[in-house]
């Protein structure tokens, strides 16, 4: 177990999702374990002695974007309500813990929070989150959390401005320091197409683990496939794109195996997109920037309530369409094919960006690479020009 709670800690910090050194982990072993900064450590075991779940998270945030949402939030609000996939999927909802409402007894507050939901932003401590069956989950659920913040923060900067005091410089300070531009320089793609599966294995393996580490998905989110003839090499539903060693499966076109069971949840979108394009290769990911600012619409007077399934437009950033569509075997396997074959990428409403090889992943990787530096650009345009300022180059 000590094992595990090093792994995580080491991705937390990889993620550049935590401060360094105000990370603790705590999990029920054959005896409570806990680790990392004393008050987190001393935190995580009271919360997780409190609850029936194998692992707690506690850690500050590496952005200030959590704690700022809870002060914005309205008088009484006892949540936050973000609107991505994550959240939808995972979370519901993001309750918000203020520091009168847990002095008395930390835990004892938080744990009753994590009764009922899977993460938690408390007022001078952090984000805290549970897993309760593995210590994966406690890791997920802290990723989803600081996801959710990060681009909700986004919008709601853009939409009403700066608030509250030091909000302006905490996030000059990200813009100008913390962010990293993805890139696709100093990487390694095999030329397309490729035909031997343990060819495509390894590079599949190899993208999976490029992704993640340029920060375009959090490892347990995305997913990647390559077809071989009438056969689809796709990621597992719930694999780390980092770690797809045994986390890949061979399903054939005409479903006679059952390995498609354990197929992403995506197979389907994958599927359709595949006879729609022609193409070799597909990768999809979450970057922060593509998800928020496919969120953003100015349509007026709008009737449609979930636009996230129900939004029949077809918008545009750039030259990337943006669709809306449920995730699984909804309405991404619809809406997505239709409009990916000429651009090559697609966004999907508060969910992420699909791209397509021809015949490699290389392609997929930059046009995604491309999607989510575009939208950073069309991000900081509109806040530079809703504070008066003059767009800067990202």
């Amino acid at each position: 177990m000590r094992d595990q709670i090093a792994k995580y800690a080491g991705k937390l910090l990889r993620d550049r999702s935590v401060v360094p050194g105000r990370v603790a982990i705590a999990a029920q072993d054959d005896a409570m374990i806990s680790e990392g900064a004393s008050d987190l450590s001393r935190l995580a075991a009271d919360v997780l002695s409190r609850l029936s779940c194998l692992g707690v998270v506690a850690a500050s945030p590496s952005l200030p974007f959590a704690e700022f949402l809870l002060r914005r939030a309205a008088a009484g609000a006892g949540a936050i309500v973000p609107l991505d996939t994550e959240t939808r999927t995972f979370l519901h909802d993001i309750p918000i813990a203020r520091s009168e409402e847990i002095a008395a007894d930390p835990a004892r507050a938080i744990a009753a929070l994590l009764s009922n939901r899977k993460g938690v932003i408390a007022e001078g401590v952090g984000i805290v989150a549970s897993g309760p069956v593995t210590l994966e989950q406690a890791y997920i659920h802290y990723s989803c959390v600081f996801h959710a913040a990060f681009v909700k923060y986004l919008l709601d900067v853009l939409r009403e401005g700066f608030l509250l005091p030091g909000e302006e410089e905490a996030f000059r300070a990200f813009r100008e320091t913390f962010l990293r531009p993805p890139t696709s320089e100093g990487l390694a793609f095999r030329p397309g197409p490729l035909d031997d599966p343990g060819e495509v294995l390894a590079e599949i393996r190899a993208v999976g683990r490029y992704t993640v580490e340029r920060g375009l998905v959090d490892s347990f989110f995305g997913n990647i496939s390559y077809r071989v003839g009438d056969t689809i090499f796709i990621s597992q539903t719930a694999a780390s794109l980092d770690e797809l060693s045994g986390c890949i499966d061979p399903v054939p076109a005409d479903n006679r195996s059952t390995t498609g069971i354990t197929a992403s949840s995506e197979l389907l979108a994958h599927r359709r997109i595949y006879e729609a394009t022609g193409a070799r290769a597909i990768l999809h990911g979450h970057p922060k920037f593509a998800v928020a600012m496919s969120m953003l619409c100015e349509e007026k007077n709008c009737p449609i309530k979930d636009c996230w399934k129900d939004c029949p437009n077809v918008r545009m950033i750039g030259d990337t369409p943006v669709v809306a569509g449920e995730i699984g075997a909804g309405g991404l396997a619809v809406r997505v094919p239709p409009v990916i074959g000429a651009p090559g990428k697609a966004i999907v409403y508060g969910h992420g960006v699909f791209a397509i090889g021809r015949d490699g992943f290389g392609e997929a990787f930059r046009s995604m690479v491309e999607v989510e530096n575009r939208c950073r650009a069309d991000y900081y345009r509109r806040l530079d020009a809703r504070s008066g300022g003059q767009s800067k180059s990202e």
